[in-house]
């Protein structure tokens, strides 16, 4: 791709951090939970993770996994976390927010993002929920949000390919356009050079780092039956990054 493309990690440790920024990545989103998609982070993780590099760090603003209608004391949740974040020094703020309807929820979008300025805002993958995802686009673009993180209306950015070929042709710049959701090494070159899209979003994580733990407890998970081992955990990995790089940019 003729330009410069840039590439957005999402990350839940400081080390992933450090790996995405040695990899070449231009920003990161710091993240928790990534199995439901992405939390909000903890104030301690954000105050190491901006410690130990230097490319901006963009954190999501999401009180819990499951979907993105949010109850009163929720919104408070999001303001004060936007508000600690701000005064922590973060770089930008991921958010979104859905009518029961299905629609982007115009009101509370605005008041996040007004307590959000004069950071960015990407608009999350709460846009990929939404009935109609160019009207969505519409209403992003009229509350003046710099970018919406999408897979194009599907689980993947591959199965969305068409949808976002659209978007980024509907959106003409006006919103810059982020696929992002089950990008790998493997289909990023179709991806963009179906979508024509300037940016992108991955979690470039790569095999599984093994505990150090002696005694290991086998019988005990701490999350749901169907959760990730107890014994490894994954982390983005600086090669992976630095080998989608080099695809998109001749993408």
């Amino acid at each position: 791709m003729a330009g410069k493309i840039i590439m957005e990690v999402c990350v839940d440790s400081v080390e992933s951090a450090k790996q995405a920024q040695v990899g070449g990545a231009s920003r990161v989103e710091l993240c928790a939970n990534l199995l439901e998609g992405g939390t909000t982070p903890s104030l301690g993780m954000f105050h190491c993770v901006k410690k130990a590099i230097e490319i901006p760090v963009f954190v999501i603003i999401r009180p819990r996994g499951g979907d993105f209608l949010y109850s009163s004391q929720e919104r408070e949740v999001m303001k004060e976390d936007i508000r600690l974040f701000k005064e922590a020094g973060a770089d930008g703020v991921v958010i979104g927010a859905l009518t029961v309807q299905g629609r982007v929820d115009k009101s509370l979008t605005t008041e996040l993002m007004s307590l959000a300025r004069p950071l960015p805002v990407t608009f999350h993958r709460a846009f990929d929920m939404t009935v109609d995802l160019p009207q969505a686009l519409e209403d992003i673009v009229a509350l003046g949000i710099e970018r919406i993180l999408t897979s194009g209306g599907e689980s993947t950015c591959l199965e969305g390919l068409p949808m976002l070929a659209r978007l980024v042709q509907e959106a003409a710049g006006r919103v810059i356009i982020v696929p992002g959701g089950g990008i790998t090494v493997k289909n990023l070159e179709r991806i963009i050079a179906g979508c024509k899209a300037v940016e992108f979003h991955a979690s470039c994580r790569s095999g599984a780092m093994q505990s150090s733990m002696k005694y290991r407890n086998g019988s005990v998970t701490m999350g749901g039956s169907f959760g990730p081992p107890e014994f490894s955990y994954k982390l983005c990995d600086s090669a992976t990054v630095v080998t989608m790089l080099d695809i998109a940019r001749t993408a």
